[in-house]
């Protein structure tokens, strides 16, 4: 699996990007952000139970990341068209603010090494990617567990200091001087 410090690897993919008749996909790549943190979360598939709590979780704090010059990427090996159907039928995810990128080649969930052997999907992964396209976290839980994306955003703000940052620090509060 790549990790902390790994270059991010690139891509160009579809992804469902609204419910808006004509303009429900765009083709994306890695460098679609340029200049922007990314964080990239992946669910094993659409039309499951823990993976829109979690995307929905995303998307309530979609303008916190954004406030911090950040683009959320939701991913799957999902199609674009079963993101858009998911989206179309699912209340909680109407709405979303980012993309639903479909990694059906498994090509960037095998770059990666998060594609799941055992089921032949992705891990659910989290990678936040700087604007440099440097990873900087990783983080990947069992499939029966969802994040907590209020943690993945605490990192970024840790991140973004560029400093000594102690455990459990939040945002406003001193970092380590040394």
């Amino acid at each position: 699996m790549l990790g902390v410090g790994d270059q991010f690897p690139k891509f160009k993919m579809n992804a469902a990007v609204s419910l808006e008749k004509g303009k429900q996909f765009a083709e994306l790549t890695d460098s679609s952000y340029e200049g922007k943190w990314k964080v990239y979360f992946f669910w094993p598939m659409d039309f499951t139970f823990v993976c829109p709590t979690e995307i929905a979780a995303f998307g309530k704090l979609n303008k916190e990341f954004a406030d911090r010059d950040a683009q959320v990427l939701g991913v799957s090996t999902d199609s674009e068209f079963v993101h858009l159907a998911w989206r179309t039928h699912h209340d909680d995810l109407r709405d979303l603010p980012f993309p639903m990128l479909a990694d059906k080649k498994k090509e960037l969930s095998e770059a990666l090494g998060i594609l799941d052997r055992n089921i032949g999907m992705c891990q659910r992964a989290t990678f936040v990617v700087d604007p440099g396209g440097i990873v900087r976290f990783v983080s990947v839980n069992d499939l029966s567990v969802g994040r907590n994306p209020n943690e993945v955003l605490r990192v970024l703000d840790a991140l973004q200091t560029d400093e000594l940052c102690p455990c459990n620090w939040e945002k406003g509060q001193d970092t380590l001087k040394v």
